[in-house]
């Protein structure tokens, strides 16, 4: 059996890889340096939470510097670490290397799949929810789906029967840009609004002349990039998120307010400048992008 490498611990790299290594299958995580290393030595493996249950998963793990060759990364740390963490191993890259990237936006699927042709590079759209508690311990937060997808090639590999042993729920999908347009879009709508209301997400709906604005933009961005179909009922589906969600915390509103980098490049960011690039006017979206970026520098935290 391949081995699944999992490049990043975080929320989805814990939940990936308990789910993978429970199953029976081979994982092995990359971790970023020797401390982290042994934190996790010291921690004795991940910890996940589901139904009020913590369970332990012995993971292998290594540094980037190991000399085992990778058939198979699942990338699944921040947009803007992802590119520099594979650019760590990919000396490691045995031929017809496959790699899932589970970032969040745009971007930097893309960055990561023209630095690195020879690869497979699939794309994973997932609305599961997980948390960290610490270090190496998650908690798993939400029934989900995880779409996957090849821009590049429209045949499913034949390795998806191991996410359905390892009970990872999961579609296989010809049309992933679509799918990760879609989510880009509805957290533009909703996530930067969050952190500059300093609100829940369902306190958004004390907001509905703002929110309007950005879905009539974002729902224009979408048709101008070939996705009407995504368009015609986007701001119905912010709102059935927000009531969905309406006691959570955004990802970003999180990031934030725990005094982290947000992934703002590759959702606001690159929605303003594929908008830009193809001439089409998104005030709102704009003018919400320069107040999100003042608010980071008042906050001390990157504005990109």
């Amino acid at each position: 059996m391949t081995t699944w490498h999992v490049l990043g611990a975080g929320s989805l790299g814990i939940l990936w890889a308990s789910r993978l290594a429970r199953a029976g299958l081979p994982v092995r995580l990359i971790l970023r340096n020797p401390d982290r290393l042994t934190d996790y030595r010291n921690a004795g493996g991940l910890r996940l939470t589901e139904n009020g249950q913590t369970h332990l998963y012995r993971i292998p793990a290594e540094l980037a510097q190991a000399d085992t060759p990778i058939r198979r990364l699942l990338v699944a740390c921040k947009a803007y670490d992802a590119e520099n963490a594979v650019a760590q191993v990919a000396s490691r890259f045995a031929e017809s290397c496959e790699i899932l990237l589970l970032q969040n936006g745009l971007g930097s699927q893309q960055a990561v799949a023209s630095r690195w042709p020879a690869a497979r590079c699939l794309f994973v759209s997932s609305t599961e929810g997980a948390y960290r508690q610490d270090g190496f311990h998650a908690t798993f937060a939400g029934q989900g789906q995880n779409w996957l997808g090849d821009p590049n090639d429209s045949n499913a590999p034949a390795w998806l029967e191991d996410l359905a042993a390892a009970s990872i729920p999961h579609r296989w999908t010809t049309d992933i840009m679509g799918r990760l347009w879609h989510k880009l879009a509805l957290n533009c709508a909703i996530n930067p609004l969050t952190v500059l209301h300093d609100c829940r997400n369902g306190e958004l709906r004390a907001h509905p002349q703002a929110l309007d604005a950005l879905c009539d933009e974002l729902a224009a961005l979408l048709v101008a990039n070939g996705y009407p179909e995504l368009a015609a009922g986007l701001a119905e589906d912010v709102r059935r998120v927000i009531e969905a969600t309406a006691a959570n915390y955004s990802s970003m509103y999180q990031d934030v307010h725990a005094g982290r980098r947000t992934e703002i490049t590759y959702l606001l960011g690159h929605a303003c400048r594929t908008a830009a690039l193809i001439g089409l006017e998104v005030p709102h979206l704009d003018g919400l992008h320069r107040r999100l970026q003042t608010l980071l520098d008042r906050r001390g935290l990157p504005r990109d």
